[in-house]
């Protein structure tokens, strides 16, 4: 029979004939916890909560920031890539891997010429036509890569006020005392406002970003930046390279330019998950350590109610001042304005954990994650660097409290019940011997490997925390039984309901050694092994006995099972 349960308005149907009226119970009250608590977006994902028009801008957004733009269209004449998505792509719309070449000149009194008559201070390595191809002049005496920067969500951050950055300036020790960049957009000529998008917090919101990338990294003149950069500064240059009338971008059929979707992407992008959510011990040792002066981990955006609900009045944590600091003899060399060739925008710390390579100009790459982060704590105590203080106190921890910053670090970024930390969540996090199943019904402190799993951060992982793992497995809902309870939970609560062990109730699957569901095991069944031989950590119809390895084993079971299924 099918029995309705209503505990404090909250109602399921469980079927009676499999279970009991207190499992049914459990399963009820593990459907209201969860309503309260919702997963982290995972980066690159949307803020959970827009409405059906922003979800569709965002959507919107996201294919014109990976769509390339042609040479018809207005590409160039000189470039450095064809679209957004190709220097922003881990995730999509954060940093990424691409770097670029900046270049000048210092002087003897240590001024900084960006030779913009010769094309500087950005060289674009590719054109059009290879007459209009950028270099770098002779008398450039100085050159850095730039590694692509990323902030996610970043409506976010363009909407915290600015008197929150003249506050941190004002409560930050002299010695790290972070420099407000006063700047204008664009879109918003004569009214200053802070920087703090790019390396040199030259840009204060979204659409400037979107306006100066297009036109500086894609050639894509706009509206807001509607004349091209003449290769290696040569005007001529530019009249027999540049074929299309300027500026470039334009509306489409809806009325929006390209800078205006991929500005829709940006603005829309949530901000990277930490987890576990109830923070680890790492954090407080990473404050005493003195990191925190440069990256706060908390601020408010504007309660201005011309922002969008999912923007205004949002508490977020970015783990960064977005000022500039003086990193000494680790800076970039490279002068922007009003910032000097020793001044560098501090990064948010969110999402780092993924972040290879690391630094501004990339020199931290590859190794493991531990290794990067520890030699980027390092490079903050280069000479003359504003880090010195921090990186000198980092280096006199001892080896536990070390690691354990460096573990607060690593969970700025990962998805929740990602037990392995591969950046999915699949049955080696379910089954495996750090999986969810063994984490079960202990208590869990937030510095356990097992933190992943407690979702709701009530101290054990349990079958309120298995549906959350139901809801973040990357195969999607599994509710083979149709009985509006998802399979993960009912085989949290008893794992004999999958032998196999493949995230499916052994009901709905009596015969796992018939792979091609013929009605029959056969030929054709092993020959499916064989072809899907190795390594299975999503689990696969090959995986007969779910030990997320496809081999020998499965080919036993196969030949046990030979003939018609019964």
């Amino acid at each position: 029979m099918v029995v309705m349960v209503d505990l404090g308005g909250c109602v399921e149907c469980v079927l009676m004939s499999r279970i009991s009226i207190t499992v049914a119970a459990v399963f009820v009250t593990t459907t209201c916890v969860l309503a309260q608590v919702q997963l982290q977006p995972r980066m690159g994902d949307a803020f959970p909560g827009l409405t059906a028009d922003q979800q569709i801008r965002f959507d919107l957004g996201r294919v014109a920031y990976m769509r390339n733009i042609t040479v018809e269209e207005g590409l160039g004449p000189v470039f450095n890539q064809t679209s957004c998505g190709s220097c922003h792509n881990a995730p999509l719309g954060g940093p990424g891997a691409q770097q670029v070449t900046r270049f000048g000149r210092i002087d003897k009194k240590g001024g900084f010429d960006p030779l913009a008559s010769f094309g500087g201070s950005l060289l674009n390595v590719n054109a059009i036509n290879d007459d209009c191809l950028d270099e770098i002049p002779a008398h450039a005496n100085v050159t850095s890569l730039r590694v692509t920067p990323g902030a996610l969500a970043y409506g976010l951050i363009e909407a915290v006020p600015d008197d929150v950055f003249v506050d941190l300036v004002a409560a930050q020790p002299e010695a790290q005392r972070g420099v407000i960049r006063w700047t204008e957009a664009f879109e918003n000529p004569g009214v200053a406002r802070v920087g703090r998008f790019g390396w040199k917090a030259q840009l204060p919101s979204v659409l400037s970003f979107s306006a100066d990338a297009s036109m500086q990294e894609l050639g894509f003149t706009n509206r807001l930046l509607p004349d091209e950069n003449p290769p290696r500064g040569d005007e001529g240059l530019l009249a027999e390279c540049d074929m299309v009338l300027d500026p470039e971008d334009g509306p489409d059929a809806d009325g929006f330019d390209f800078i205006d979707r991929v500005t829709d992407f940006q603005r829309f992008l949530a901000q990277a998950p930490q987890t576990p959510r109830s923070g680890m011990s790492g954090e407080a040792v990473f404050i005493a350590a003195g990191c925190a002066v440069c990256h706060p981990s908390t601020m408010v955006t504007s309660d201005d109610p011309g922002l969008e609900d999912v923007i205004r009045s949002q508490t977020i944590h970015p783990y960064g001042d977005f000022l500039l600091h003086d990193m000494g003899a680790a800076a970039d060399g490279i002068g922007d304005g009003p910032a000097g060739v020793r001044e560098i925008r501090t990064p948010p710390l969110w999402g780092v954990r993924i972040r290879n390579p690391m630094w501004h100009d990339g020199r931290v790459n590859g190794g493991n994650f531990e290794s990067r982060i520890q030699e980027a704590i390092s490079l903050h105590g280069a000479s003359l660097s504003q880090g010195q203080a921090a990186a000198t106190a980092f280096a006199s921890l001892s080896v536990s409290e070390q690691q354990s910053v460096v573990a607060f670090l690593n969970s700025l970024g990962r998805v929740e019940c990602d037990g392995d930390g591969d950046g999915d969540v699949d049955l080696v996090d379910f089954w495996g011997p750090t999986g969810f199943v063994s984490s079960m019904g202990s208590g869990v402190g937030a510095d356990d490997a097992a933190a992943v799993y407690d979702v709701d951060a009530d101290g054990d992982v349990d079958l309120a925390d298995a549906a959350a793992y139901a809801a973040a497995f990357d195969g999607g809902p599994q509710d083979c039984d149709v009985d509006g309870v998802q399979d993960f939970v009912q085989i949290a609560e008893d794992i004999t309901l999958d032998a196999d062990q493949n995230g499916e109730l052994d009901v709905c699957n009596p015969c796992p050694a018939d792979v091609d569901d013929s009605g029959s095991v056969d030929v054709d069944d092993m020959l499916l092994v064989l072809s899907a031989w190795g390594g299975c950590a999503s689990g696969c119809d090959a995986d007969v006995n779910g030990d997320l390895f496809v081999g020998v084993d499965d080919l036993l079971v196969i030949l046990s099972g030979w003939g018609i299924c019964q």
